[in-house]
């Protein structure tokens, strides 16, 4: 699916279904640097299971035309005319890293109307070590370099992937390197320069889910606990031996904590 947005053409994943504007709207948020494909093996189940997916290339990611916006209340805004355009209604929303902060700020906006929402490889502030941020602004391939090797779980380093033959660091790797010149430093910048996730967390009024990897080095499972004590209504699942990227590390694992929570209470059998 494609739509212009903010007059830039836009890629969106769709999980292999039309998307289907009767349907409750399941919106997937990648992270920084990265596309929509690190919701390949988790959008099509749910795509084929109740809900319209909406899984986008942010701007200057993928296939979606840029620039990327420098700052996650710009991405915010970008992703909620996003929303709106599609004419997407019963919204739940999930993010990862960069796309958990965008999330946050989204559902804390007074009009939010978002039903669910899940937050992946989250911190209240992801920091960025200065020396990573400046190797991302220069396009040093040191800065793909310790993403992957701080990202991916140590257990998923070395093998590990349902696809025999595939290999999880070496798939983060191109994807990082597949990415337009800058964008890296952009995205991990304005991820940096926003440290107001727990204010927004004070305004998340609905049901939320913490999805942590308990050998994630680059948002570690422990730093998110002050969001689970902001957030009202929140829990907490935490994935053994999965790192930053769990998606692909452990992608039924990640479903199962995914379809029990959005399906909780629908009566629906994941």
């Amino acid at each position: 699916m494609e739509l212009s947005v903010a007059g830039k053409l836009a890629f969106f994943a769709t999980g292999g279904r039309s998307f289907d504007r009767g349907k409750p709207a399941l919106v997937m948020v990648h992270g920084a640097g990265m596309d929509h494909t690190v919701w390949s093996m988790q959008a099509r189940f749910f795509a084929h299971h109740g809900f319209s997916v909406m899984n986008p290339d942010l701007p200057g990611h993928g296939r979606s035309e840029g620039p990327a916006p420098t700052t996650i209340p710009d991405y915010t805004d970008w992703l909620a005319s996003a929303i709106d355009l599609a004419g997407a209604r019963d919204v739940h929303l999930i993010g990862h890293s960069m796309g958990s902060m965008i999330s946050l700020k989204l559902v804390a906006r007074p009009d939010s109307a978002i039903r669910k929402l899940a937050l992946l490889g989250t911190l209240p502030h992801i920091q960025v070590a200065p020396a990573l941020l400046r190797a991302a602004e220069n396009n040093d391939h040191s800065a793909y370099e310790s993403i992957v090797g701080w990202g991916v779980g140590r257990r998923a380093q070395i093998g590990g992937h349902r696809a025999p033959g595939s290999w999880i660091s070496g798939t983060s790797m191109r994807l990082l390197e597949s990415g337009q010149p800058g964008v890296l430093g952009n995205d991990l910048g304005a991820c940096d320069r926003w440290p107001d996730g727990l204010e927004a967390a004070k305004n998340v009024s609905c049901p939320t889910l913490l999805l942590l990897g308990a050998d994630d080095r680059m948002t570690p499972a422990r730093g998110a606990a002050p969001l689970s004590e902001t957030i009202a209504d929140c829990r907490t699942t935490v994935l053994a031996g999965a790192g930053h990227m769990m998606m692909a590390e452990q992608p039924e694992e990640t479903l199962d904590a995914l379809a029990g929570f959005f399906f909780e209470d629908t009566g629906k059998d994941s």
